[in-house]
């Protein structure tokens, strides 16, 4: 654990304001929700909570078969990680922070799917930059109770592809499937 030098008191309400340069390193926003462990030592540990995170493993088998069924690869990301990739490099995609370009769409609910020709993809990760990376991309953003919890997304790098409406499908179906499963 890193030390901060920022120390806070809790207020008569049990309250502890996390000072602003954390939350902003963290991409923590107003309202998000945060999970509280403890430790042997008596540490509490705050953690952002990821609901689809939950399904880590579920998603991890879920991303291999859309990856074996559609011979592209295969993400799925919560709010801020992609937490599982199949198909491609687990070292360039897991665990790894989005981009900012990737939560925008999340946050407005849109689906993204690349254009043919185009000279820019959009960027998953944050080690992405904007040079042209992939060849075909679909984004379906994972909704869950009216809110945007992560995305399913299917890439090619390979120069003659294209995604069509059958990717487009799989996706949009993994997504919804994947959103229903955190309304239960």
């Amino acid at each position: 654990m890193k030390a901060t030098g920022v120390v806070r008191r809790i207020d008569d309400l049990g309250r502890v304001v996390i000072p602003k340069e954390i939350r902003k390193t963290l991409r923590i926003k107003e309202g998000e929700p945060l999970e509280i462990f403890t430790d042997r030592e008596g540490q509490v540990i705050l953690k952002k909570y990821s609901p689809i995170g939950e399904l880590s493993e579920f998603a991890t088998g879920y991303a291999e078969t859309l990856s074996k069924t559609t011979g592209h690869i295969a993400c799925i990301t919560d709010k801020d990680t992609v937490i599982a990739v199949s198909g491609g490099s687990k070292k360039e995609y897991l665990e790894q922070n989005i981009s900012e370009e990737l939560e925008q769409l999340m946050e407005d609910k849109e689906i993204y799917t690349s254009k043919e020709n185009s000279d820019v993809s959009m960027p998953i990760t944050k080690n992405d930059n904007s040079q042209r990376k992939y060849n075909a991309q679909v984004v379906y953003p994972i909704i869950s109770n009216g809110d945007t919890i992560g995305t399913v997304i299917l890439l090619s790098k390979e120069s003659n592809t294209k995604m069509n409406e059958v990717e487009k499908k799989v996706a949009q179906s993994a997504a919804a499937f994947l959103g229903s499963q955190m309304e239960i």
